[in-house]
């Protein structure tokens, strides 16, 4: 059974940093042919895909979030994680990590709403949010 758990500062200040780490049980992050992404879900609000590292280590953004945001993984804990800089209030949300077993459709047409049946196992979610 693989597992997700995201982990992470549950405030963080506006221009500042955030970084957020996923820990996967039960299976490898570099098992072929699966992508682990962060999704968010603001208040009130959609689910909201923010981008993927791939079994490979190649990684996609969503283009709204491109210049801010960088993952990376650390194959030796079985750990990925999110980084996303210069974080406003708009930033406050669910953060969740998830594992789907192939490029995620939605990221591959613009504007394309997400589809949570894609992911095959998620995160239980964090909270985080971003204020003074």
């Amino acid at each position: 059974q693989v597992q997700l758990q995201e982990s992470g500062p549950g405030l963080v200040k506006p221009s500042q940093t955030l970084s957020l780490t996923c820990t996967v049980s039960g299976g490898s992050i570099t098992s072929n042919y699966y992508y682990w992404s962060w999704i968010r879900q603001p208040p009130g609000k959609g689910l909201e895909w923010i981008g993927y590292i791939a079994y490979s280590g190649a990684t996609d953004y969503s283009p709204s979030l491109k210049s801010r945001t960088s993952m990376s993984r650390d194959t030796s804990k079985n750990q990925f994680t999110l980084q996303l800089t210069s974080v406003t209030p708009e930033v406050t949300a669910v953060y969740y990590c998830a594992r789907s077993q192939r490029v995620p459709l939605h990221t591959l047409v613009v504007d394309a709403p997400l589809n949570p049946s894609e992911y095959d196992y998620w995160g239980q979610g964090t909270q985080v949010t971003v204020s003074s």
